[in-house]
């Protein structure tokens, strides 16, 4: 009876916003028009959509590796973002992240809430300073992909072991509160990151540290698995492959449309970051090879994705000859990361953090020595100094402000399932669905 009145009051949540939406004036009467770019709308229309693309290919990436009592709920975990963050986004989130800064002059925290609160005055229209030449609209879905996949790529550290309601709540804990803020400080003019120097073209920062910080946080809050020290084979690797295939395809909207323009810029990020993910999954193969195993269609897959997170803060900033070496590096970093991570008694159930954490934290900081004309390598020190200190405020506030968070939920929502649900699998303690079709009545 409980669990069924928690559902109501969600529901009845939901029924609020929608009623609140259509009281809320649209703010639309004042749109610039003047300055719209159709190659420009295009190519944003495009990128939108294929970012949006790469959370079914995590959803499949994710899913293939689980075992086969868990891939329903871990694919799902993906899929639920898309609703959950897509209704934040637009009645609170976009404007924590791009509303009028808070903050003083050059050193914004976060966006005013109200700014932009539900969707108030995003439109047609071009922005001045975020959608230059293109509709403020797109600007603001094309950001929303962004918010979206970045919980969901948390999903892998705590899987098979998390409830599907407590996974909710923080996920809209998470992008109020630390993903939203974070954008802010990295992509908004005003944002004390930004104004710092610090380079992050397309989400090495905000995407992938704050996930592989917050998953790294997450494996430890909701601690092992009861079987964790079972090796498990992946449950179906064709999904890992065509996963791995959505990802690499959406990629290209996700750091070339980062450009904000059909340009010369967009063009060479899509350059390097294409290279950068070939490097690194030849990289993974060849080492695993080296150690004696055997090439693999697992490692040749989350090498290419180390490769795509890695590149990721630089994708416009570095030349092609340098993707190559990011790649490379990244794919080896990252490798023996897990190497170690199977070595201790931390239970990151799909490697979050050692690929995606250390990925980001590769590519920010080789972001530093490789930018054209301020990198380390052009005898600059400025900007590197600043990403090595933006790299301990962000890996503070992400792990320090997950692990709050977990806490929160928890004492709200149970967020570790129960014994027996965890070993009959989530597909159906959780959501009474089952991937071989076979359905228990043992729960």
């Amino acid at each position: 009876m409980k669990n069924k009145t928690n559902w109501w009051l969600i529901l009845g949540l939901l029924i609020i916003t929608a009623l609140i939406g259509v009281f809320v004036p649209s703010g639309l009467a004042e749109q610039d028009y003047s300055n719209m770019n159709a190659g420009d709308t295009a190519w944003m229309l495009t990128a939108t959509a294929l970012v949006l693309l790469m959370t079914p290919g995590l959803a499949f990436f994710y899913g293939g590796m689980i075992q086969s009592r868990n891939i329903i709920s871990t694919m799902l975990q993906s899929y639920i973002a898309m609703g959950i963050v897509s209704v934040l986004w637009v009645v609170v989130g976009f404007s924590i992240a791009f509303g009028d800064s808070i903050g003083p002059e050059g050193v914004g925290l976060f966006g005013n809430p109200l700014t932009y609160f539900m969707f108030r005055g995003v439109g047609g229209g071009t922005h001045p300073d975020l959608a230059p030449t293109f509709p403020f609209a797109v600007f603001a879905m094309f950001q929303l992909k962004f918010a979206i996949i970045t919980p969901a790529l948390i999903t892998g550290s705590f899987a098979g072991r998390v409830r599907f309601r407590a996974y909710m709540l923080f996920m809209c804990l998470f992008i109020v509160f630390i993903y939203a803020p974070l954008a802010h400080w990295t992509w908004h003019p005003n944002g004390f990151l930004r104004n710092w120097g610090v380079l992050d073209f397309a989400g090495g920062t905000v995407v992938h540290m704050s996930a592989g910080f917050a998953a790294l946080a997450g494996a430890i809050f909701l601690g092992r698995r009861k079987d964790a020290n079972k090796e498990f084979k992946p449950a179906n690797i064709p999904y890992i492959l065509l996963g791995a295939g959505m990802l690499w395809f959406g990629w290209f909207g996700f750091n070339a449309g980062s450009a904000l323009a059909a340009n010369e810029v967009a063009a060479s990020a899509l350059v390097n970051t294409n290279t950068a993910s070939a490097a690194a999954m030849l990289t993974w193969i060849f080492y695993d090879a080296a150690q004696g195993k055997k090439p693999s269609a697992v490692g040749a897959a989350i090498g290419l994705v180390v490769g795509l997170v890695a590149i990721t803060p630089a994708a416009c900033f570095v030349n092609v000859g340098a993707s190559i070496f990011i790649g490379v590096i990244a794919a080896i970093i990252s490798n023996y990361a897990i190497t170690l991570r199977t070595k201790s008694k931390l239970d990151d159930t799909l490697d979050v953090f050692p690929a995606h954490g250390m990925g980001g934290i590769t590519g920010m900081i080789l972001t530093a020595v490789f930018a054209n004309e301020v990198g380390l390598i052009h005898g600059e020190t400025n900007t590197f100094l600043y990403h090595l200190l933006a790299l301990v405020i962000v890996g503070i506030f992400t792990f320090g402000g997950s692990m709050f968070l977990y806490k929160i939920t928890d004492l709200i929502v149970p967020m570790r399932i129960s014994p027996h649900g965890e070993k009959i699998g989530l597909d159906l303690s959780q959501h009474e669905e089952s991937y071989n079709f076979v359905y228990s009545d043992e729960h």
